[in-house]
């Protein structure tokens, strides 16, 4: 009986994996389709290479460096044992803080998710950023700041000790690349004809909706496997709840921006529509194995609204986010982090602050190292194409290719 339920739950576990690897194609497509097609190969390109170093990355250096089970202080992991490469634990199968399934699979599993955090950065940047400078960038965020961030928590460190809550990642994931972006948005600047000199915003629709739609779509099934992976079982209890309060969430979310966006701008906007979904999966995330029905679909709802208001507030503050990662990732993110202590079983006051603490704390450390990063890449490399570049589109320019050779439509 034991070995059948090892069994299950390793393979419940693997198809988790799977799923959450299918999100990687998500995004692919959602920001491509939100974007000029003029930029596609590139888009196509940073996807691609985020997995691939993402994974290599985890193997190399991250894995051990956010479950090292020792601290310094409880802050920084005591990473110079056993750091580099993946090693077989003693008894073969499972490492000493897990036994329901392989340490080969806990690890695919947990890099799946280290590859999302510069992802969300990819889409805030899109259209104007290098590829070399970009790459370089995700080099070091992934391959250093998200496994030390995720260690204070999932690997047993100072906010785990707190009592900071985040489930699968509002915080851990979502606003540590939501972070990353702002910097980088911010260091970049906008887009050539994102905002005019009378102060007006000018509209730089994306190429294809469909792809975009269909992107959101394989997102909303992979935070099946994100979200319901994160029960670390196939505990049948725990893992439907988990996937009920995932979709609720998501389809709140969605319903609650397309109707904010129509009151605001008597439109029927879809890709609030889009956002909205993502924004609702995105507030659920933190507290989805603690959460009701009705806090799902509470916190759904408030996440969408914020999409609506939250593109606004950015476009204001003159920050060009193309696909709205902002918004979605980090203003959603802190929102469903927060809402673990106003919803479900851990509600109160106190819980709130722990909350608060952890998301100031992720927030100071991610927002520090990127800009390190960032400001050195502009000193140095320069992070932004040139003029021209950007006008003529950085397919043919990086990549001496078009996604669409036998249909280019003029784009400028």
């Amino acid at each position: 009986m034991e070995n059948t339920l090892f069994t299950v739950n390793n393979v419940w576990m693997m198809i988790c994996t799977a799923l959450v690897f299918l999100m990687h194609l998500g995004f692919s497509l959602l920001e491509i389709g939100l974007t000029r097609q003029k930029n596609t190969i590139n888009i196509l390109f940073k996807n691609v290479f985020i997995l691939s170093i993402g994974i290599v990355l985890y193997a190399l250096v991250g894995f051990n460096l956010m479950y090292p089970g020792t601290f310094i202080n409880g802050i920084l992991p005591d990473y110079f044992i056993n750091l580099f490469g993946l090693s077989m634990p003693e008894n073969g199968l499972t490492a000493d803080y897990n036994v329901g399934y392989t340490y080969w699979t806990d690890f695919l599993f947990q890099g799946m998710f280290a590859a999302t955090a510069a992802t969300i950065v990819s889409g805030a940047v899109a259209e104007r950023v290098k590829l070399g400078s970009f790459m370089i960038f995700t080099i070091f965020y992934v391959g250093l700041v998200y496994p030390i961030t995720g260690s204070w928590k999932w690997g047993g460190g100072w906010l785990n000790d707190l009592g900071f809550y985040d489930f699968a990642g509002s915080t851990l994931v979502h606003s540590v690349g939501g972070w990353a972006a702002l910097i980088a948005v911010w260091l970049l600047g906008a887009r050539i004809g994102k905002f005019k000199k009378d102060g007006s915003i000018g509209a730089i629709p994306g190429h294809n909706i469909p792809l975009a739609t269909a992107g959101v779509f394989i997102l909303w099934l992979g935070w099946f496997g994100f979200n319901g992976g994160s029960v670390l079982s196939a505990d049948p209890g725990k893992t439907s709840l988990v996937l009920v309060t995932t979709c609720l969430a998501a389809a709140s979310g969605g319903l609650a921006a397309f109707l904010v966006s129509l009151l605001r701008h008597k439109q029927y906007d879809l890709s609030m529509f889009l956002n909205g979904l993502l924004g609702g999966l995105v507030g659920i995330t933190a507290g989805a194995d603690i959460m009701s029905v009705t806090d799902a679909i509470i916190i759904g709802s408030i996440a969408g609204t914020l999409i609506v208001l939250g593109v606004g507030f950015i476009d204001k503050l003159k920050l060009d986010d193309p696909v709205g990662a902002i918004a979605v990732h980090l203003i959603c993110g802190i929102w469903g982090t927060l809402a673990v202590g106003i919803f479900g079983d851990l509600a109160g006051w106190e819980q709130l602050g722990k909350q608060a603490v952890g998301i100031g704390a992720i927030g100071a450390f991610c927002i520090t190292f990127a800009f390190i990063i960032l400001i050195i890449l502009k000193k140095t490399i320069g992070i932004r194409v040139s003029e021209e570049e950007e006008q003529e589109g950085l397919d043919i320019h990086e990549h001496g290719m078009d996604a669409y050779p036998d249909f280019r439509l003029n784009q400028h």
